[in-house]
């Protein structure tokens, strides 16, 4: 029932507190792992973040000073800014907004190309991108699928692929290719998609959604699910006027004409107008939608959004996922800076990319949150705002309340915060849009 649940989460809350404030005290004794990886399961939603650390230690040996890491961020302001009664930002939001949304990365399963091509490219009939044609000619290594002006960005997994705990909704001209070729594979006549025979690869007709629009649902070789909508202005929807993704030579541009929505999951309960003032605190960003289970966020203004939608199957918050932090290895951990800057553990789960108009103004907000991130799996880190302009982007991963003076973690989702233009006011080279 209702009541033990809440009593179950409650113990669990109290069990987490007692072995971070622990940890606090007695490090020696608290190291969370003597391998790869941290136990994602250990963070819940709940917990402050100052008393979050980050311990490693190389096998039989004493756990060094430079290796406990704080989570908490190290220049954050000590008190929410949100002058506004609402907790939205206190200035215009169109210093700031969203223009695009602009990729989703999520690893495919290593050593597994001939799936990634079967269904990104054989199926959903992607375009191929350029930038990382080697890579798909060799079969290995990071690939980038492309679908109008979005991109799926498909590096190797570490080895599993991941499965996005949530809803990937792309826009069509029409779905009778989609079908059409289902049905080949179905019967056994689609040479290029026979591989996925054995894979998790479905596809379950077309139908009306609870929208009413008519939709395809698909799921790819790994599990993650797509909803496929028909569009009824497939030229707006594409906008080819407004900007595309690099093209191959003599290759056609992608079937599919947009990424419409990602909807991710979040744990029932959520503060879902604490996520809201979120979005709107640091991007500008606009609520389109929000109900007592879910929220969806203007990501620019084609109707394009980000929703989160408390799980269909009322799992606990422990139980919802979107990150996979981890070290690779102990020596890693030491190689790592340390030259006053704050060190961060990989983060291994799926991450959205968002161009953005005004990425000082973001950035200074996320520090106001206390949000900043950098992951060291990648080789562009900002660690401050003039290496966030030099970089054109800077990372967030913890989603929290501006009205929280606790900031507890609502949901953890990586996010790269990309500026348009370079310090110099040219337009940054991967942003799709003309202008």
């Amino acid at each position: 029932n209702n009541e033990g649940i809440q009593q179950q989460k409650t113990m669990r809350t109290i069990q987490t507190l007692f072995v971070f404030n622990f940890a606090y005290c007695i490090p020696t004794t608290a190291a969370f792992h003597s391998s790869r990886h941290l136990d994602s399961g250990s963070f819940h939603p709940g917990i402050h973040r100052s008393n979050v650390l980050f311990i490693t230690r190389r096998p039989n040996s004493s756990i060094p000073s430079n290796a406990i890491h704080q989570f908490n961020r190290a220049n954050a302001k000590n008190s929410v800014v949100a002058n506004n009664e609402d907790g939205t930002n206190p200035t215009d939001k169109r210093e700031c907004q969203i223009l695009l949304l602009d990729h989703l990365n999520i690893n495919h399963q290593k050593g597994q190309h001939s799936l990634l091509k079967a269904f990104y490219f054989d199926f959903l009939k992607c375009a191929i991108d350029p930038r990382k044609y080697e890579n798909y000619s060799a079969g290995k290594k990071t690939v980038w699928a492309n679908i109008g002006m979005n991109q799926f960005h498909l590096p190797e997994g570490n080895p599993e692929a991941q499965v996005l705990d949530g809803k990937i909704t792309l826009i069509y001209e029409s779905l009778d290719g989609l079908r059409e070729r289902y049905e080949r594979f179905f019967d056994g006549t689609s040479v290029e998609m026979d591989v996925l025979k054995d894979s998790k690869f479905d596809v379950r007709g077309i139908q009306t959604n609870d929208q009413g629009r008519i939709a395809m649902q698909v799921t790819d070789p790994w599990g993650n699910h797509f909803e496929i909508l028909q569009s009824s202005d497939p030229s707006y929807d594409r906008a080819a006027h407004l900007g595309s993704q690099p093209i191959l030579d003599g290759h056609p541009p992608s079937e599919g004409l947009a990424i419409k929505d990602l909807t991710i999951h979040v744990a029932p309960g959520s503060n879902l107008e604490g996520i809201s003032r979120f979005y709107e605190r640091i991007m500008g960003a606009s609520t389109v939608n929000i109900s007592d289970s879910s929220v969806s966020i203007a990501v620019g203004d084609r109707g394009q959004t980000l929703t989160f939608r408390c799980h269909p199957d009322g799992l606990i918050a422990n139980d919802i996922r979107h990150h996979d932090f981890s070290f690779e290895s102990s020596e890693e951990v030491d190689n790592l800076e340390y030259d006053g800057k704050t060190s961060y553990p990989m983060n291994y789960g799926p991450h959205i990319s968002l161009y953005i108009s005004n990425l000082p103004h973001a950035y200074q907000a996320a520090l106001d949150l206390g949000v900043l991130y950098v992951n060291p799996r990648f080789k562009r880190r900002a660690y401050t705002e003039a290496e966030a302009i030099d970089q054109c982007m800077f990372r967030v991963i913890d989603v929290v309340d501006p009205l929280d003076e606790r900031k507890e973690v609502i949901l953890r989702l990586e996010h790269e915060v990309r500026a348009v233009v370079t310090r110099d006011g040219k337009k940054y080279k991967s942003y799709p849009l003309f202008e």
